[in-house]
């Protein structure tokens, strides 16, 4: 009992000889996590004009706040003459490193994943991609995932490997983009007609002089009840947003030009002929069970009889 009690009075003086460098540990600790968090705007300050990519400066702005916290801890480690832990860590840390990558060779790939598209420059937040059957605004491109806000608000978040394995269409890296609208017109209608009043229509709503471009208009095929055309021009626009405003507008302008000029737009239909004289036998269920029961009563009166 004695020499329990002698450990604890030890272990005291040592807890109260510490107390000081305990104090300037934990500053050192709070000063370490205060200074992590706040790096990301100084960052931006410092090298927001020599790189442009917000994901490049945000993945720069994390991997500083993390080395700035390790840092810390690194300090307050010492302080706390805590140096012989530390080189049993970094040595634990060198073998079971090797283990934990073989274990994590899909989290590690999808990290480095993310350092290579952070530093791509035709790939950047605020972009509007389409990609593995998603279509959204870039949000973030995080060490493991990338993000997307689709159209209908909602968050589409992709591992970051297969972002980096897959196409993708990047509607920002372009201002300009070509609309194609398809349409079809009967088989009576004069195709010089209609190809003239659909230039002179998307010409009046879409201007191509700025793009020093003209408008495009090609009969594509006899369909089964139309002759079918295509009609391509130019609009400013680096999303799909855009190009689905121009479709509609195209769309709304041609149709009111075609029924001005009595252009009709056909549709499928079916005609159902009917042959004369043939007199259709159609028996109700229920016609059917009462004759049954009809023809079993007769029979039993044969038998009676």
């Amino acid at each position: 009992m004695d020499k329990v009690i002698e450990k604890l009075e030890l272990w005291r003086d040592v807890f109260i000889k510490n107390i000081p460098n305990m104090a300037i540990a934990l500053v050192v600790l709070v000063i370490a996590y205060f200074a992590s968090r706040n790096i990301s705007s100084l960052i931006n300050r410092t090298i927001g004009s020599k790189i442009k990519q917000k994901s490049v400066r945000d993945l720069v702005s994390r991997i500083a706040s993390g080395v700035i916290f390790l840092l810390g801890l690194y300090f307050a480690m010492t302080i706390l003459k805590f140096d012989d832990t530390l080189k049993t860590i970094v040595s634990a840390a060198g073998v079971s490193g090797i283990v934990i990558g073989l274990a994590l060779q899909g989290t590690l790939s999808n990290t480095i994943s993310g350092v290579v598209l952070s530093f791509r420059k035709n790939l950047n937040i605020g972009n509007w991609v389409e990609t593995n059957d998603y279509a959204g605004e870039v949000i973030d491109i995080n060490l493991n995932y990338f993000v997307l806000k689709e159209a209908d608000n909602n968050m589409v978040v992709i591992p970051n490997k297969i972002i980096l394995e897959s196409p993708f269409k990047n509607y920002s890296l372009t201002q300009e983009m070509r609309i194609s609208v398809t349409c079809g017109v009967e088989y009576g209608a004069d195709l010089e007609a209609v190809k003239e009043l659909t230039l002179e229509t998307i010409d009046a709503k879409f201007d191509q002089k700025k793009f020093g471009k003209e408008v495009e208009f090609y009969f594509t095929e006899f369909g089964d009840s139309s002759i079918n055309f295509l009609c391509r021009f130019w609009i400013d626009g680096e999303r799909a947003l855009h190009r689905w405003q121009a479709e509609s507008t195209a769309i709304i302008a041609i149709k009111k030009a075609f029924d001005k000029e009595g252009i009709n737009i056909p549709f499928p239909m079916r005609t159902l002929e009917f042959v004369p004289n043939n007199n259709l036998n159609i028996t109700n269920n229920n016609d059917k069970e009462n004759n049954k029961e009809e023809e079993k009563i007769k029979e039993k009166e044969v038998e009676n009889a």
